[in-house]
């Protein structure tokens, strides 16, 4: 009986989560992946950092703020959550989605825009620097630590970049 309650209350979570997509009541947030070319073997690495509330390994990101464009909104997400400065791609570089818990509860969908920020340097003195941690990581092992299939995606395609292009945050456009 409890299983069968505890499915019940699932596919009705699933059931209302659809509704929103469905009206378009769709959440954007803004984020960072926040890389930097290892010197010794001229490899990359990503930085990841810690969500507040399940200690799950995530990216920088935040909602929209007032008289910021998106990547100027992912820079600021990154200063603050992670203590890193350095040049961000105003281009997206992709997106990826999940569901939201709001501080009421509420799950709600959100589509998260992601640019790439080339680290330059970090700060030990950060705004969010007591509540999360931070690691760097390959990017193969950073795409295996995010739950996100879309942001794991995203990390991997790093790998194929060369290292003027990470060092520029220029990326080739797709060929047509």
């Amino acid at each position: 009986m409890a299983g069968e309650l505890s499915r019940r209350t699932s596919l009705s979570q699933l059931a209302h989560v659809a509704d929103k997509l469905f009206h378009g009541d769709v959440s954007t947030q803004f984020a960072a992946i926040c890389y930097r070319q290892n010197n010794s073997d001229g490899s990359i690495e990503v930085l990841l950092i810690t969500s507040r509330d399940s200690g799950r390994w995530v990216i920088p990101k935040g909602w929209p703020m007032r008289k910021k464009k998106p990547h100027e909104v992912a820079r600021q997400e990154a200063w603050e959550e992670a203590g890193v400065r350095g040049r961000v791609r105003k281009k997206a570089w992709g997106h990826y989605t999940y569901m939201k818990k709001l501080d009421d509860g509420e799950l709600v969908p959100a589509i998260v825009q992601v640019h790439l920020l080339d680290v330059a340097q970090m700060e030990d003195d950060f705004p969010e620097r007591h509540q999360r941690r931070l690691a760097w990581f390959m990017p193969s092992i950073a795409a295996s630590a995010v739950e996100e299939p879309e942001l794991s995606g995203l990390i991997t395609k790093l790998e194929l970049l060369n290292s003027d292009e990470r060092r520029l945050c220029r990326v080739p456009e797709p060929s047509r």
